[in-house]
């Protein structure tokens, strides 16, 4: 059963999300603060996180940062701030995707369903790959430049794992459009979007972003061979 961790303080929320996820056969499990939020990620093991912006005792993007250095899982982030600051620091901490309140309880329960269906089915490469001081495990979702950990989300490694997929073909932004987010029309992800997840990628990789090559008029493409 796919599991769901809600990170969540307000209660008739809680219980609204507990009930429609509930309702689709997911396994639920909530909590009310970011303490609480961390020890249930690291004890269930859930296969998506909802979580809050604002949350006592550990706020949500402390949160995600904390969870994204230990693991790979999709976290949709909550928040009933509309600034634009707000929502690209939780992008570039880590979140995969960012909902506005008040929302549309469909419309969260289709990204799930969209961010579950891309990890699911996630094709090769598998297993470890190492391009010049760039080591990448496919299998346990971890990345590191020069021996060093990088805290990747879940879709910046999944455009990495597309990139190297190619072996060095180009790949157009509608390509990495489906492959990361499974094509879906009703989310309408401008391609730009890729040009922004492909812009925080170089920057963690560092030394070693000069890998993901731009190819002009039509999208990037990953070099394996050393300068």
């Amino acid at each position: 059963m796919t599991r769901v961790l809600v990170v969540e303080d307000q209660k008739d929320l809680q219980q609204l999300l507990k009930y429609n996820f509930e309702k689709e056969s997911y396994d639920v499990a909530l909590a009310g603060d970011g303490e609480t939020g961390l020890a249930a990620a690291r004890r269930m093991k859930p296969d998506v996180i909802i979580l809050d912006l604002m949350l006592p005792k550990v706020d949500g993007m402390t949160l995600c940062r904390m969870i994204r250095q230990e693991s790979a899982v999709p976290i949709i982030m909550l928040t009933a701030k509309k600034e634009e600051l707000d929502r690209v620091l939780g992008l570039e901490l880590g979140a995969d995707d960012y909902v506005t309140k008040p929302f549309s309880v469909r419309e969260l329960l289709a990204r799930v369903k969209t961010v579950l269906r891309r990890a699911r089915h996630a094709k090769a490469p598998a297993g470890a790959a190492r391009f010049g001081q760039l080591a990448i495990d496919f299998a346990r979702y971890t990345v590191s430049v020069k021996g060093k950990a990088v805290a990747l989300s879940s879709k910046e490694f999944e455009f990495l794992r597309a990139l190297v997929g190619a072996e060095g073909r180009a790949l157009t932004r509608d390509h990495l459009l489906e492959k990361v987010w499974g094509h879906d029309p009703s989310l309408e992800i401008d391609t730009r979007t890729i040009d922004q997840h492909i812009a925080r990628l170089r920057d963690k990789l560092g030394a070693e972003s000069k890998r993901i090559v731009t190819v002009k008029n039509v999208g990037y493409r990953f070099e394996t061979k050393n300068a």
